[in-house]
């Protein structure tokens, strides 16, 4: 019987942790609103707060080339991660749907406690139950998953977009007036809570305000995610990032293609954003709608200009601290939610920071988590989060110190 082992550092891909990185800092930069303001209850209901100065055009660049690009990103390596874990748990003759599902398991305790402890807006729990969905694809042909990943897309889309465009006007305006006033009702209350209520009390009063109503609304968020888990695990299959690939020629494709049909819907989406085009009560439906067309393909061009940059060694050295902070994603990920919950619950400045001041707190939380990654990982194989869920993941504790080369342990003895 094969030993299972993880994946260490002699057969990482450099350019999927850097590209890994580069999506974690976008995440970031998106939910930091949602750490420091009332961002739930702006989402909950719809409403539509005015923004003035600097927040007012940074709220359009996050708009245009932020939101919902890099969740997409994130979402397609992680298919493409567990290509990689599954075809490389396959090579060494290990039991693979068994292997992937303590995985996925063990992501979810982690995403569940994060999600109920701590934030709303975790996506682990949505990755790890989406997650399982894909032990159905990995035997298929790639252009099964890239059909499945298609259609889950357009219907996606036409779930949340079509009813909308549909209904009446007088039934949109009926809708958006009781959704303001569910939000003037209720948002007291809930900065109130977020700034003066024990741990608790904290956690009781989100369970039934965030963590029920988002639990509902599980399945239908499911459908975008395993889309882009689909073309992850497609681009996986194919052997696109694999360090000798062939398909250059296609990523080539895909970056002027991506590119040319994203420039149209960046100009809508910035003509609705702007008030430019105005159709009344609909136009915040299209620019939904088009955000979410142009994630999609910003997604694909984002990643095809990074992956042809990263194959010239001036990039990559220069992009490679995004390496650091990808290949410690977990950790990351999970300490930004520590560090902004401990800076703006803990400390009282909850709903007290503007987007912009916010931004700024972010990159500032940001640039630390490049130098811990960096550091970190001079001494450790792991971050500790890491560790953690592949010692859950193969049943016995993974060693986490760097193991030294023996070049290195030479050249101490002479010394």
């Amino acid at each position: 019987m094969m030993k299972s082992s993880p994946v260490l550092g002699k057969d990482r891909i450099v350019t999927i942790d850097i590209i890994r990185g580069f999506a974690l800092f976008g995440i970031f930069l998106v939910n930091m609103p949602a750490f420091h303001s009332a961002n739930f209850m702006v989402q909950m209901y719809s409403f539509e707060h005015e923004l003035t100065g600097s927040d007012y055009w940074l709220d359009l660049l996050f708009t245009l080339f932020v939101d919902m690009k890099f969740f997409t990103i994130f979402s397609f390596l992680f298919g493409l991660g567990f290509y990689i874990f599954m075809s490389r748990a396959e090579q060494k003759g290990l039991k693979i749907n068994r292997l992937f599902s303590r995985r996925l398991v063990g992501l979810l305790l982690i995403g569940t406690l994060h999600f109920v402890l701590l934030w709303f807006g975790d996506i682990l729990h949505t990755y790890a139950l989406t997650g399982f969905l894909l032990l159905l694809f990995y035997k298929r042909k790639v252009k099964t998953m890239v059909i499945w990943g298609t259609i889950l897309l357009v219907l996606t889309n036409v779930l949340l977009m079509g009813m909308p465009l549909l209904m009446p006007e007088e039934t949109l305006i009926e809708m958006k007036e009781s959704q303001n006033a569910s939000y003037e009702e209720k948002i007291d209350e809930y900065v109130d809570v977020y700034e003066t209520a024990g741990y608790v009390k904290w956690v009781s009063y989100r369970f039934t305000t965030e963590i029920i109503p988002i639990m509902k609304g599980t399945i239908p968020s499911m459908l975008p995610v395993l889309a882009m888990f689909l073309f992850g695990l497609a681009a996986g299959k194919a052997g696109i990032f694999k360090p000798n690939t062939k398909h250059l020629d296609f990523i080539q494709k895909v970056r002027t293609v991506s590119m040319i049909v994203s420039i149209p819907l960046v100009v809508t989406l910035a003509l609705f954003k702007l008030e430019v085009v105005d159709i009344g009560i609909k136009s915040n439906t299209f620019v939904q709608l088009f955000t979410s067309l142009s994630g999609l393909t910003l997604c694909f061009f984002y990643i095809s200009a990074l992956t042809l940059l990263l194959r010239k060694a001036k990039w990559q050295k220069m992009l490679r601290p995004l390496g650091f902070v990808g290949q410690m994603a977990l950790t990351n990920y999970l300490s930004q939610t520590i560090i902004c919950m401990a800076i703006f619950v803990g400390l009282r400045q909850f709903g007290e920071v503007s987007l912009t001041t916010g931004t700024v707190i972010c990159l500032l939380i940001f640039a630390s988590q490049i130098l811990f990654s960096y550091f970190w990982l001079k001494n450790f194989q792991f971050g500790p989060f890491e560790w953690l869920w592949r010692t859950f993941t193969y049943g016995k504790i993974q060693s986490i110190k760097k193991q030294q080369s023996t070049k290195t342990l030479k050249h101490k003895e002479a010394l």
